[in-house]
């Protein structure tokens, strides 16, 4: 095993250390996980450097988006209750900021490499993802990411991310690329616009690309929209009229679920000289602020949630498409191996009796040629003639599968991108190929009865898992019956 496989193992068991104390489940979570690659690993699915559990962050995440005016920072630094994000109502920060907690006083700030390179942040090699889509952007991982520390008890046991303003977006392929990532991996997504600017027309693309697709989510409740910096419609005391427009204007946009709020920051609000106007915006903010953060602090129960979906997700896709395209790709190579070997041998034997028929080679139902009385007239010579031939058509076999093998290529590339199955499926295709693999097993090798049965154990215990976090908070037994 390798160094790098060494070391994985190591985070894994690492990570199981600190589940045992703090959630037991997660802890039989990464079991399962581990499961799921020894199966990989037999399959030739994943090189044993690489596990499904490092694919997912255990961290439970906050993500928060918006345009560059929308409070962002303000709201973190408040929620932290530390200055740890500039602000301003210009673009101040163009790097996506990841905050963690961190026992020292002094907040420090990393560079986006810190993040790229380890695998126990959300951004693992995330350059390689934006090299795909912005070539040559990826080796500027520092332009994109930046790590930050803060002593606050409110980062323990989370890790809040802070996007850049969209509206004057350089590299918009690769920051589009790092928000998916952002928001598929979060647990809680908070997206910010600001009440300032009801209907902007340079946020018409990002309301579009936030905002437009959450219907199609399964996971659209983790969504929460904040009208910020409400307390400017305290002048004219029109925030029903404020908030109006917004809601049309996202729901242009396509805004079909998700709550939202309404709040403004009380460091920097604008004084409101009427008390009763004043406590009526204070009451409504500090509703709202109060609902946001208990999700916020709710997060870790979620993340457990989403941990085992992706368990669940990954042993089905597993067995649903990865398994499934290996298979189907084995039955087209050796079907065109056999064919095509058919063809040949027919082509062979239809060439040989041509040529034999017209050189009257043939005696009746006996072959006499001078060529074959020369080869026995040599003490071995016929045997000699015997191996050559076993041997050349070893050689052409070989050869057949090989090539049968680079002809499907194309086409395995193409499902693979299609449907993105777990593991590599390309890589697991060579290995079945090898001259040394026999084709007479009709399967891919490490698949089996035994190798059903694993996967059928991890997705049973992804039920009991569920169960069990349920008991925690509500006992479906003591429900009322109807």
């Amino acid at each position: 095993m390798t160094s790098t496989a060494d070391a994985l193992q190591q985070r894994l068991s690492e990570l199981e250390s600190h589940l045992e104390q703090e959630n037991p489940v997660l802890l039989s979570a990464v079991q399962s996980f581990r499961v799921l690659d020894r199966v990989a690993y037999r399959m030739g699915l994943m090189q044993p450097n690489q596990s499904f559990a490092t694919q997912i962050p255990w961290w439970p995440l906050i993500s928060i988006l918006g345009t560059f005016s929308a409070g962002k920072s303000t709201f973190i630094n408040y929620y932290l209750g530390h200055k740890l994000q500039r602000s301003g109502n210009q673009a101040v920060d163009d790097r996506f900021t990841v905050v963690v907690y961190s026992p020292e006083d002094i907040s420090h700030t990393l560079p986006g490499v810190a993040l790229d390179s380890d695998p126990r942040f959300p951004f693992f090699r995330m350059s390689h993802a934006i090299e795909e889509v912005a070539g040559g952007e990826g080796s500027r991982i520092d332009t994109y990411l930046q790590l930050k520390t803060c002593n606050s008890e409110r980062l323990r046991g989370k890790i809040i991310i802070d996007s850049p303003g969209f509206d004057a977006d350089a590299q918009r392929t690769g920051v589009l690329r790092i928000t998916d990532h952002m928001i598929d991996l979060s647990d809680l997504v908070l997206v910010f616009f600001d009440a300032r600017h009801p209907e902007p027309g340079a946020m018409r693309d990002t309301l579009k690309h936030l905002v437009s697709d959450t219907i199609k989510r399964a996971d659209a409740g983790k969504f929460l929209y904040i009208l910020n910096q409400l307390d400017s419609a305290a002048g004219e005391d029109n925030p029903e009229d404020v908030v109006a427009a917004w809601l049309r204007s996202i729901g242009e946009a396509g805004l079909t679920a998700g709550r939202f709020y309404t709040i403004y920051c009380p460091e920097v609000a604008i004084h409101i000289p009427d008390e009763h106007r004043r406590k009526r915006f204070e009451k409504k903010r500090d509703e709202d602020l109060n609902d946001i953060y208990r999700r916020m602090e709710h997060v870790e129960v979620e993340r457990a949630y989403r941990i085992i979906a992706a368990l669940r997700k990954s042993a089905t896709e597993f067995t649903r498409d990865s398994v499934p395209l290996l298979q189907e790709t084995m039955r087209r190579w050796r079907r065109r191996t056999l064919t095509t070997e058919a063809v040949l041998l027919i082509g062979a034997v239809a060439g040989f009796m041509t040529w034999s028929l017209q050189a009257n080679h043939w005696q009746g139902m006996t072959y006499r040629a001078e060529w074959l009385e020369l080869v026995k007239s040599i003490p071995w010579g016929l045997m000699g003639l015997e191996g050559a031939l076993l041997v050349l058509a070893i050689l052409i076999h070989f050869a057949i599968r090989h090539l049968a093998a680079l002809s499907l290529m194309p086409w395995l590339r193409k499902q693979v991108a299609k449907i993105d199955p777990p593991g590599n499926v390309v890589a697991a295709f060579k290995n079945n190929t090898r001259f040394w693999r026999p084709m007479i097993l009709g399967r891919p090798f490490g698949w089996g009865r035994k190798t059903r049965t694993e996967l059928d154990e991890v997705l049973q215990s992804c039920e009991s898992y569920i169960q069990t976090l349920n008991e925690r908070f509500t006992n479906p037994n003591r429900l009322p019956k109807n």
